[in-house]
């Protein structure tokens, strides 16, 4: 079983800057994907940005320029780095891995963090 804590969430003005941050319980090398998703109140979850262990990755429209996701596999976290936010990135965001097993592949979730953009 692999907990996801995501932490740095905060209420911040709009043009700021935050770092959300994703401790994994186990080493991250195990975990194909790692990404990071949001959902505003009344919408749908979407993702943000995803990072594959092959360090592939993959933006929304709607970040890219601003956003920056990254992995420390000394730490077992992910991060994800907001410049320039926006009112509309107010959201709680979520942390997400996938780790592949001759079993299958299982999908983990963290609890999530509150994003909160003012203009």
């Amino acid at each position: 079983q692999v907990e996801l804590v995501e932490s740095g969430g905060s209420l911040v003005q709009a043009g700021g800057s935050l770092r959300l941050s994703c401790a994994a319980s186990t080493s991250i090398f195990s975990m194909n994907y790692m990404g990071w998703y949001r959902q505003a109140p009344g919408k749908q979850r979407e993702s943000v940005a995803l990072h594959t262990d092959t360090s592939r990755i993959n933006y929304a429209d709607s970040v890219k320029g601003r956003f920056t996701i990254s992995r420390d596999y000394s730490k077992n976290t992910l991060y994800l780095q907001m410049n320039s936010l926006k009112p509309e990135d107010t959201a709680v965001y979520y942390c997400y891995a996938t780790v592949p097993s001759p079993r299958g592949t299982s999908a983990y979730w963290g609890q999530g963090t509150q994003v909160t953009v003012s203009s």
